[in-house]
């Protein structure tokens, strides 16, 4: 059996150990790593999941995966490189950091591959695109497409790409939840109480969600049937489009898109292997 040591223990550190364990993997196979004592001993109580420090984490782990802040990376690299065993699989999910940079700080031939998951990991439905590199061979992205599938669906991407899905998909429910942030602001202008809005609005997205999830049409054609002439909904529509919802979302993302490229050339790592 795989035994997998999660580097970080934060929302996605948890949420990945708590999929895997709810999948069925055995709490014996699993090994998490946490600067905060207090949070370790809760974790692991809560669990039933062993925590330990870096070196001894990697040391017995087939598959290490590295879920820190991209700015915590150098002394996550700095104890990991030295008690890494040849050939075991490394997953990145910091946000913005190439492979490359994980490369050149880990033993020659260390295999590396670097996703993008989101928030929605805590309850199983998320979104992780994943890219290998130059050391990753195709049974260590089904590896880890098994891994992430505990926790929600997974996308195999370049890791050219990996920007714009971090724009699109990573930092995705965050747009989501602006806008029913907004949904909840109106409905309580409009009168009606604060529990009734958010029942509303949050069914109405959970359903608009699942009408999209079954693919039979384009978002377009969903939103025309819901379009009625002369209709309230064309009426939003308008005004929506009046004040550039659609380009200062395009714009949003791209913003996103290029905040990630900068976080993946200003984060350094230890000095590369000599």
């Amino acid at each position: 059996m795989t035994r997998i040591a999660v580097l970080g223990a934060g929302k996605i550190g948890e949420a990945l150990l708590a999929g895997l364990l709810a999948a069925g993997r055995p709490a014996a196979d699993l090994v998490f790593t946490e600067r905060h004592p207090e949070r370790a001993a809760e974790l692991s109580e809560r669990l039933g999941v062993e925590s330990a420090d870096v070196p001894a984490a990697a040391a017995k782990a087939d598959v290490v995966v590295v879920a820190v802040k991209p700015q915590d990376i150098t002394p996550v690299l700095t104890a990991l490189a030295p008690a890494l065993a040849p050939g075991t699989l490394v997953v990145s999910l910091c946000a913005g950091l190439p492979t490359a940079l994980f490369e050149g700080a880990l033993p020659e031939g260390t295999p590396v591959v670097r996703v993008m998951p989101n928030t929605p990991m805590v309850v199983g439905e998320a979104m992780s695109v994943v890219s290998g590199g130059a050391h990753a061979a195709p049974e260590h992205l089904d590896t880890v497409e098994e891994l992430l599938g505990a926790v929600g669906r997974v996308v195999r991407l370049p890791e050219t790409q990996q920007d714009a899905a971090t724009a699109l998909s990573g930092s995705g429910p965050a747009y989501f939840f602006f806008l029913v942030e907004a949904m909840i602001d109106a409905g309580i202008l409009l009168g009606l109480p604060r529990a009734v809005v958010s029942e509303l609005i949050v069914q109405a997205a959970y359903g608009a969600a699942a009408m999209l999830r079954e693919g039979r049409d384009h978002p377009v054609l969903l939103r025309e049937a819901v379009t009625s002439p002369g209709g309230t909904t064309i009426a939003a529509i308008r005004e929506l489009e009046r004040h550039g919802v659609r380009a200062a979302l395009i714009d949003a993302i791209e913003a996103a898109r290029d905040r990630s490229v900068e976080l993946g050339r200003s984060v350094q790592g230890p000095l590369p292997r000599s």
